[in-house]
Formats: structure tokens, C-alpha cells, sequence
């Protein structure tokens, strides 16, 4: 007979592969799932009675900007509450290490917080801090081409020099050998776009051998995103790594309609290629406010706003009208700002959200004033709205997107899936309830549905709210089994 802390009866069993649901018990120990079937006898502290609720692996949440919030609120409520277990920070070319900042964060690097939060001048000091602060969730990390461009060249409106891109390279091949997952790139940004293709893929070279992934916010989404494509597969091709895209989308009024194109692209690419993306589920993204964006027909809401803070929540065409000001011009007395951009097509996101090779990631920005809803909803919405009421993908399949398939993807050993010897990272939840409450005007909620969240083996959320159990822990890097 079994000894457990933990025994969960009669759940409906996703085990994160994509089969099919059984109902199932499930027996934690030390924090590692021992024991799982059918009536398992087992001498258990403490008994779930699950009821046919769905048990899965814990949610891999693949494309976070949480680097500091993990560390400053290290509750992690927005995340933990949606079921997620897991965040991965360092995506679109900013990261909070290793960081040695001259003075305020650049765009778009203060999207991450303050500049006082930017304090880990090497990525061993990052580690060091997550051990210390505990976090409510695991923390696996990339390294951001912007961070390593700030810290090693005196200004960011140029491409790097052959010296800089070595001591760049240095700096990451350091991270990398403590575990972090690879480099990621936002070559759209203002810090980044006048980075060349050569100077990526210099620096993504260190890559080359390591296990680690290549990760970019590419250098567009609009007209010429074929093109930005063809770069990050080639980046990919040179380093002989993984390329995985970054909310894939097809941005802007005039590029509507075109993810099956953009998809065939893709599908192309991954029959020579490792190459994955993420998607959120929402028809609008968020970012800074970036006035190369401001087009009066889409709808634009202001986020934050560091000269009018009273903006935050209102839309930037109700902030112009009250100013007498065009959109354009009230934008630019706004900034440094973040903004809200309804510019992507329903039917497109549905599309690029529902195909094979793409994972969930919720890109949400934790120290937005007023966030875009997916900091909050991102997870349930998938499960509820798209899985449920839509059908747009079967439970089984949405549950692999969150789970197994990033775990390979990262290379995150023992996790995302329920096997035993695996780490339980575990969320129990009500298929038939399961939704998200944030909107983009009421953002900050947690979500209905989920009924426990265990992170290493420890209860750490209820329905009732956080436990006070925070045992999350910073993962390193291990051998990718890529999951096309």
C-alpha cells in the first residue's frame, strides 16, 4: 500500500498527451506524483474527493513578462489563479538579467517595472533572488536580446559592433550554462530594430549545441511578416535551433485575412525546421504605446501613462477629443505610455489559436495601471470559451497546448504532464464552469472554475483564494524532445 501526502479521488484525468479523459486517482508524495490509477489504496494525510472534476497538469504559461513581478509580488494571484504553475519569463528581447542599467529602462524594457526592480546584473544573481523570494509559481527564463544590447552598447539606434556582440555573446553562454532556455529577440521594438539579421544571428550562435531555443517577437506582424518569418527561420536554421514565434498574429486593419497564408509559411518551414508559436486568446494585444500604431480606425485604450496617470482606462480617442488634440498628438503627450490595440482579426486569432503547432502564452504585463484582461483570463478563456462553448479544439488537445507541448518545447524536465516520478504541478477544475471574468473594462478578476492549484506537490490556491503555500522554484534548462 501506497504512502501519500496527497490523494486525489476519482478525477477526470488529462494527463497533458492529448488521449483522451480517465477517470483516475492520483497519489502525491515529497512533492512528485507516486502512484496513479484506478481505486489506488493508499494511506494518504489528506483525501480529494474530486468528483469527476478534471485534473491536469499544472498550465505552462509560455510567454510572460512576470521577470520581476515573480520576485516583487511574488503571490503570483493574477497567474496561480488561472491554473497556471508555470510562467516563462525573458520573452520579446527583454529580461530583468542580466541587466546593468545607465538610467530609466528603455522602451520597451519598462514594461518589466521601475528601474529599481532592475537589479541582477548577472543571471546567477536572478536565480539567487526567485530561491529568496519564494515565488507562488516555477520560473523557467530566456535571455533577452534588448537586456544584453542595453548593457553592453551605448546607444540602441545601431546595429552592434563585432566587440559588443562578443562580450553579448559571453554574457549569454553564462546563462545558459545556469539553465536558462535560450534567447529571445522583440526586433519590432525601437531598442532593437536597427539590430541587423547578422548581429542575431552572431549572438544566437552561442546557442548552437546548448539545447536552447530561439524565441522572437519578430521584427513585424504587418505587411511584410512573410519576410520577418524568413528571418527567424533562418536565425533558427543558423544556430540549429528551435524557432518559436511569439503571439503570432497578423496585426493591423490591412493585413486581416491573412493567417492562412501566414500558416502555410509556418507549415512549410516545420518540414525542414523545429518551429513552433504562441497565441493569446483575445482580438487585441497590448504593448507601449508605439505611435508608429496610432490608426483612428482601430481602438486604442490606454493602459498607464507616467504624465497623465488619470488616462489609464480610457481610450486614447476619448484622451484626444477631450484635449482637442488629434490621436496622434495626444499619444505623444502621453508617453512613455502602454496601450491596448484592438488591430487583429477574430477570425484570424481563431485560426493561428486552434492550429497544431500552437501553445497558449498570455503575454500579459503585470504592472500595467489597467492591464489588458489576459493578465487574469487568458487560460480559462481557452478552456472555456474557445474549448467549450466554440469548439474550436477538444479538451484533451487544449490541455496538451498548456502542458506537455511547452514542457518538451523548453526542455523543463518532469513536467507537464501526469506520469509518474513527475513533479506535482497539478490544477483541478470544472470543465463545465471554467471562464474567465476579466474584461477589457473590469480587468482585474480572477477567473471561476478552478478548484485547486497544487505547485510542487503544495495546495497553493483554492476557489476560497491563495493558500499561503509559495513553493515555486526556478527551472533550468534540460534536453528539448520537441513536440510538433
Amino acid at each position: 500500500m501506497l504512502n501519500c501526502d496527497t490523494l486525489i479521488r476519482d478525477a477526470m484525468v488529462l494527463d497533458g498527451s492529448g488521449n483522451d479523459a480517465r477517470i483516475l486517482d492520483v497519489a502525491v508524495r515529497e512533492g512528485r506524483i507516486v502512484g496513479i490509477g484506478a481505486s489506488l489504496r493508499c494511506n494518504a494525510a489528506e483525501v480529494i474527493e474530486a468528483d469527476s472534476l478534471c485534473l491536469a497538469p499544472g498550465f505552462i504559461d509560455v510567454h510572460t513578462h512576470d521577470d520581476t513581478s515573480v520576485i516583487e509580488t511574488p503571490t503570483m494571484l493574477p497567474k496561480i489563479s488561472q491554473g497556471v504553475t508555470t510562467v516563462i519569463v525573458g520573452n520579446c528581447g527583454i529580461s530583468a538579467s542580466p541587466v546593468r542599467l545607465k538610467a530609466d529602462p528603455p522602451d520597451p524594457m519598462n514594461l518589466l517595472g521601475k528601474r529599481e526592480y532592475f537589479r541582477y546584473p548577472t543571471f546567477a544573481h536572478y536565480v539567487s533572488a526567485l530561491a529568496e523570494a519564494r515565488p507562488s509559481v516555477n520560473v523557467a527564463a530566456l535571455i533577452g536580446h534588448t537586456a544584453l544590447r542595453n548593457s553592453h552598447m551605448d546607444r540602441l539606434d545601431r546595429t552592434a559592433k563585432d566587440e559588443e556582440i562578443q562580450s553579448m555573446r559571453r554574457e549569454l553562454a553564462e546563462a545558459l550554462s545556469a539553465g536558462a532556455l535560450g534567447l529571445s529577440s522583440g526586433l519590432a521594438y525601437s531598442s532593437a530594430i536597427a539590430a541587423s539579421t547578422g548581429e542575431v544571428l552572431a549572438l544566437a550562435d552561442a546557442l548552437n549545441g546548448a539545447n536552447a531555443v530561439y524565441v522572437t517577437h519578430m521584427r513585424t506582424e504587418t505587411d511584410a511578416i512573410l519576410d520577418a518569418m524568413d528571418e527567424a527561420f533562418r536565425i533558427g536554421r543558423s544556430s540549429q535551433s528551435p524557432v518559436i514565434i511569439s503571439h503570432l498574429k497578423c496585426a493591423g486593419i490591412a493585413n486581416w485575412g491573412r493567417s492562412g497564408e501566414v500558416l502555410h509559411a509556418l507549415e512549410e518551414a516545420r518540414t525542414t525546421q523545429l518551429i513552433g508559436c504562441d497565441c493569446y486568446p483575445y482580438a487585441a494585444g497590448s504593448s507601449t504605446l508605439d505611435l508608429k500604431q496610432v490608426d483612428p480606425r482601430v481602438k486604442i485604450e490606454i493602459t498607464w501613462s507616467i504624465a497623465y496617470p488619470e488616462a489609464a482606462g480610457r481610450t486614447l480617442a476619448e484622451v484626444a477629443a477631450g484635449w482637442n488634440l488629434s490621436q496622434l498628438e495626444a499619444a505623444k503627450r502621453l508617453q512613455p505610455a502602454g496601450a491596448i490595440y484592438h488591430s487583429i482579426d477574430e477570425h484570424d486569432m481563431r485560426r493561428i489559436l486552434a492550429h497544431p503547432a500552437t501553445m497558449i502564452g498570455s503575454d500579459g504585463l503585470p504592472w500595467d495601471q489597467h492591464p489588458h484582461p489576459r493578465l487574469w483570463g487568458a487560460f480559462p478563456r481557452v478552456l472555456g470559451r474557445y474549448c467549450r462553448d466554440e469548439k474550436l479544439f477538444s479538451l484533451p488537445h487544449a490541455i496538451h497546448k498548456m502542458t506537455a507541448m511547452p514542457a518538451r518545447r523548453f526542455g523543463l524536465a518532469e513536467r507537464g504532464a501526469i506520469t509518474e516520478n513527475y513533479w506535482a504541478d497539478l490544477v483541478l477544475f470544472d470543465a463545465n464552469t471554467i471562464q474567465d471574468t476579466a474584461t477589457f473594462a473590469d480587468p482585474i478578476r480572477s477567473a471561476q472554475g478552478i478548484e485547486r492549484v497544487w505547485v510542487n506537490g503544495a495546495l497553493s490556491y483554492t476557489a476560497q483564494g491563495l493558500t499561503g503555500n509559495r513553493a515555486g522554484r526556478f527551472l533550468r534548462r534540460s534536453a528539448t524532445v520537441w513536440l510538433q
